[in-house]
């Protein structure tokens, strides 16, 4: 199952599947191309999955096991690259909360997203080499981008799992929380990058784009009443 849920312009989507530890089944990439469609519109977009226990571990091997052909196995693996494409391109920013393991499978929907929000007891790899198959989601390209060609080679090479606090510092997480604290604050960050102005942020980081186009972008933001309020605030402190 996979659930939606739209608050103060941010959109939860979360992935329900604590029996098989939230993999990813063909009928749960159906309920989660819907949950993307309804989540069209929010300012920013949220990932996760139940539990503590796993963020997302992958596809569902029980399931999958049924895909006995090259045709299947490409159609299945081109299905969910889709999705993870979608992720990447919400307009606005996209924050993965990793509140569990994100292992194969999950560590690519992980990375389509643009920040990785983490517990500080959760495991993060690229192990699709331990069953003899490779990245085919789109983590591969994006992995080399977070952490660049040689250590993604490597990591996903060796399918090495990684401590919360170690992908931190290679930069494959971007915050990592206590657990105790993860839930409530992974929310807080989502919800602090629920503004136009960071959507704006996004285009910017995400793309070259040229002078005009960020100055126009700027100049929409500097016109609103957002930022006027928020000037006079600023101010008013000061005098």
């Amino acid at each position: 199952m996979v659930e939606l849920e739209l608050e103060d312009g941010l959109a939860v989507v979360t992935i329900d599947r604590p029996h098989a530890r939230n993999a990813i089944d063909p009928h749960t990439m159906g309920e989660l191309e819907k949950a993307l469609e309804a989540a069209e519109g929010a300012r920013a977009l949220a990932v996760t999955g139940s539990g503590e226990k796993a963020f997302v571990s992958g596809g569902d091997l029980k399931e999958l096991a049924r895909l006995r052909t090259e045709g299947e196995a490409s159609d299945m693996a081109l299905r969910m690259r889709a999705l993870c494409d979608r992720i990447a391109a919400f307009p606005g920013p996209v924050v993965a909360a990793l509140n569990g393991h994100a292992l194969g499978g999950g560590a690519e929907v992980a990375v389509a997203a643009d920040i990785r929000v983490a517990a500080d007891d959760i495991r993060i790899g690229f192990n699709q080499t331990k069953l003899a198959i490779v990245p085919a989601w789109g983590g591969a390209e994006r992995l080399a981008r977070l952490v660049g060609p040689g250590r993604a080679l490597l990591l996903a090479g060796t399918g090495r799992v990684l401590e919360a606090a170690e992908a931190e510092r290679l930069g494959l997480v971007d915050l990592v929380l206590p657990r105790t604290q993860f839930a409530d604050r992974w929310r807080e960050v989502a919800h602090s990058l629920a503004t136009p102005q960071a959507r704006e942020i996004k285009n910017l980081t995400t793309r070259t784009r040229p002078a005009r186009e960020a100055a126009e972008a700027f100049a929409r933001l500097w016109v609103s009443e957002e930022h006027w309020e928020a000037a006079e605030k600023v101010m008013s402190r000061g005098k």
